[in-house]
């Protein structure tokens, strides 16, 4: 209820306006339930079913995989804490349980020869970059030794005939 006064309209008289005055069903916006009658709040997201999969992608195309070379020979000497291997692979230390691999691809070149004494072999690769790896492995007994750089010769040969 509003009351009007001056203008000639003295007096109390009744106006709705919208949204005030006594509800009017069926009219949009008027008429809701108070808030305890209010429906349950919708669930937060990132809940209910999963999402609808996607479809799975194409299966990649067969490609041949290259002939594999036959096995060559291969080389190992070792003692108690290091090794060395020689195989198709490339050249591999093992220095008191640390490993470094090098592929043939970073090899540009491998040399031997006797440690102190002749009671060792030294292996050493040249990377392509410039730098010198060592790995030493005694030879026990010492005959072994000669073995050794006849076995090493003949693998290094097969994998590089140029050195």
């Amino acid at each position: 209820m509003i009351a009007v006064r001056g203008g000639g309209h003295e007096g109390t008289t009744t106006m709705h306006q919208p949204g005030h005055g006594p509800p009017v069903h069926g009219h949009p916006g008027y008429g809701h339930p108070g808030y305890g009658h209010q429906p349950p709040p919708a669930a937060p997201a990132g809940f209910g079913p999963p999402p609808p999969a996607y479809a799975p992608y194409p299966p990649p195309p067969q490609v041949p995989s290259p002939p594999s070379a036959p096995p060559g020979p291969d080389f190992l000497a070792a003692d108690r804490h290091n090794s060395v291997v020689v195989d198709a692979a490339g050249v591999s230390f093992e220095m008191g349980g640390m490993t470094a691999d090098f592929p043939w691809q970073v090899i540009r070149g491998v040399h031997y020869g006797p440690g102190p004494g002749d009671k060792a072999l030294i292996v050493s690769v040249v990377h392509v970059d410039g730098r010198m790896y060592q790995c030493g492995v005694t030879a026990k007994p010492r005959e072994r030794l000669s073995e050794w750089f006849g076995q090493l010769a003949s693998v290094l040969g097969h994998y590089r005939p140029t050195g």
